[in-house]
């Protein structure tokens, strides 16, 4: 099985782990910081708060089992429902969703492909 990358991502003083196949972070990353220079674009009310991510890592052994730990598949399926229930009418937020989704569908190959793979 592919080696895994944890991405550090804070909103505010929360922390969150996002857990990653290591030949997709890169991915994380970038459509991390594409999704902060494009939401302040948004006019839309419901604008989701999007944490920025500040870390990669290739171990880690939380103690603090408070602090959310997620798989990038479940992080990416939030982040798809949070930005398609956006009601923006000003801005082409169809763009921001193809490479949330496009993300989306690559994680879900990863996983079933390493689910074949252990199984």
């Amino acid at each position: 099985m592919e080696k895994v990358r944890y991405g550090i991502l804070k909103l505010g003083a929360q922390l969150e782990f996002v857990q990653m196949p290591q030949s997709h972070m890169y991915q994380l990353t970038a459509l991390n910081h594409r999704l902060h220079k494009e939401i302040v674009k948004l006019t839309a009310a419901n604008i989701p708060e999007l944490p920025r991510l500040i870390a990669e890592c290739d171990d880690l052994e939380l103690i603090d089992t408070t602090i959310p730990r997620l798989t990038g598949l479940a992080y990416i399926n939030q982040l798809e429902q949070a930005f398609a229930s956006i009601e923006e009418t000003s801005y082409p937020l169809v763009s921001l969703l193809t490479e949330i989704r496009a993300l989306q569908a690559q994680l879900e190959q990863w996983y079933e492909d390493a689910e074949e793979d252990a199984g």
